[in-house]
Formats: C-alpha cells, sequence, structure tokens
C-alpha cells in the first residue's frame, strides 16, 4: 500500500491539526497521500490529489470523520475493492474501526498486512421516471423512499421478485443493507442484522398508518420494486447523502449491488463488541 486517500469531515476544525502529523508521518513512510476535496477545504496548502484521484489511485482510504464521512468515502471507490480505514471523530461511529489515539498504531497493522476486510453489501437503486429518463444510483446504508416538502403521507405500492406484497401509507419506507440496519432502519423499529448476512435486506415501515405493517427480512438477490402511488410524490435518499424526487407512479427498483464496499477490521475486535460498545449493552 504505496497510495493512501485521506477522506475528512467537512469544515471540521480539529482536522487541521491532525492532517499535518498525518502528512509528515506518510512522508516519513514513503507513501504518497491524496486529499480528498473536504481535506483541502481542511488544508489549503496542500494541493494534491482529489476525489477523482483517490477514487481511480488509492490503495488504501483513510477516514477521519464518522459514519457519515464513511459512507461519502465508501461512494468515491464503490466499484474498487479498496480497503477502508475509519478513524473516529464523530458521534456513535459504527462503520469506523480506530479512534484518533490509536491511528498511528493502526495504519502500521495495515502497512504490516495485519488486518482482515469486511465485504460489506452495497444497494443499487434504479429510478424510472414518467419522462422516460432513468437514474441509478448505490448505497452502502440504505435507501429511504420518504413523503415530500408537504409532510403529507406517502403511499407506495411494494413488489418483491415480481410478486405484489401490500400497499402501504406512512412517513416512507427504509430499505437498509445488513450494515445499515443499525442506522436509520434501527431507529424506525428495524431489526439489527449480523454484516455477515450477507444476502438479506430489510424494508422498515417509517410511521405505517396501518399497524400491522411490520419490518421484512428479504432475500438480497430478489428486486424490491416500490411504486410511488401519492399525487404529492415523494423523494429517494441513498445513505442520507443523495435525493432525488420521485412523481406519482414513478418506480424504485432497489436490489444488492455486485460491488462490496471493504472495510478494514482487526482480529481483536468483533462485530458485536462493537454493538456493546456503541448502544451501551449490558451497562447497569
Amino acid at each position: 500500500m504505496t497510495t493512501i486517500g485521506i477522506v475528512t469531515k467537512p469544515r471540521f476544525p480539529r482536522t487541521d491539526a491532525l492532517l499535518g502529523e498525518l502528512l509528515d508521518w506518510l512522508r516519513r513512510k514513503q507513501k504518497t497521500a491524496l486529499l480528498g476535496s473536504s481535506s483541502v477545504d481542511n488544508n489549503r496548502d496542500d494541493r494534491q490529489g482529489g476525489d477523482a484521484r483517490i477514487a481511480a489511485e488509492a490503495d488504501l482510504v483513510l477516514v477521519l470523520g464518522g459514519d457519515g464521512t464513511m459512507l461519502r468515502a465508501a461512494r468515491l471507490v464503490e466499484e474498487r475493492s479498496v480497503p477502508i480505514l475509519g478513524i473516529n471523530l464523530g458521534g456513535l461511529g459504527f462503520l469506523t474501526e480506530s479512534t484518533v489515539d490509536g491511528m498511528y498504531e493502526s495504519l502500521d497493522k495495515v502497512f504490516a498486512q495485519n488486518f482482515h476486510v469486511d465485504h460489506r453489501l452495497r444497494l443499487q437503486a434504479h429510478i424510472r421516471h414518467r419522462d422516460g429518463q432513468q437514474r441509478r444510483d448505490t448505497a452502502l446504508n440504505d435507501v429511504v423512499i420518504g413523503k415530500g416538502d408537504l409532510g403529507r403521507m406517502i403511499g407506495t405500492r411494494i413488489h418483491v421478485d415480481g410478486k405484489f406484497v401490500t400497499n402501504l401509507r406512512g412517513d416512507g419506507l427504509i430499505i437498509a443493507s445488513p450494515t445499515g440496519s443499525t442506522g436509520y432502519s434501527m431507529a424506525a423499529g428495524g431489526p439489527i442484522l449480523d454484516p455477515r448476512l450477507d444476502t438479506t435486506l430489510v424494508m422498515t415501515p417509517i410511521s405505517p398508518h396501518t399497524f400491522t405493517h411490520r419490518p421484512l427480512l428479504v432475500p438480497g438477490h430478489l428486486a424490491l420494486e416500490i411504486q410511488v402511488t401519492s399525487d404529492e410524490g415523494g423523494t429517494v435518499t441513498l445513505d442520507g447523502q443523495t435525493g432525488i424526487p420521485a412523481g406519482r407512479d414513478e418506480v424504485v427498483t432497489i436490489s444488492a449491488s455486485p460491488h462490496r464496499t471493504c472495510l478494514v477490521r482487526f482480529p481483536d475486535r468483533t462485530y458485536y463488541d462493537v454493538l456493546r460498545t456503541k448502544l451501551k449493552w449490558g451497562d447497569v
């Protein structure tokens, strides 16, 4: 690993000092650093890098931030099997693996190949608009079909593998990957999925009008079709970062992507350790 892409939390003052020390340390290790667009904003004197170069050239992506920054980094290298190491500067940090205090030790482990990779399922969404235009995009955590600006309930018609499932009215519907099951889906009452359930998706209604609508696990190789049926339309949001309007009768098809996001993990910590720590399980 000779080329290290660095993605930071945008407009976060703490990264300025961290970046300066980190770049010096990487130079001593004879590594080439590529700074993403948000990192350049924080450190304007360094004009190397850019998101496009990270996407094309990085051997490792180092993320200084929280889960939102991790999701952005994962999007940059979504079609390449590039390991991503997250250093938590945010809140919960389900996707990050290390802290600032342990950053250099973690990097040394990675350079010594003393780590393993979690291959996390990504979602792909295909949106078909009534005017014939189509939009394709991907997400690591979730795809959310939500209500529009007026705040009224959104109506949807749901098919799985071409078979009708239900009509749903409420604030929306979350389609989450196992990785995203600890995000918005969990907050809306959905189950937590072990990321090793690589072929499972969870559909979680958001404040459904009919109480009997419950979260539903679906095989990831099947296509989920969600048709917007309300006149007001709604919005399709991917990983909370990209929003696409969806009008009445427009269809969103969601399935597992052929690509995976590669997260750096160390042998001394399991996914259940993360859950206990982040969710404070067992605290008395």
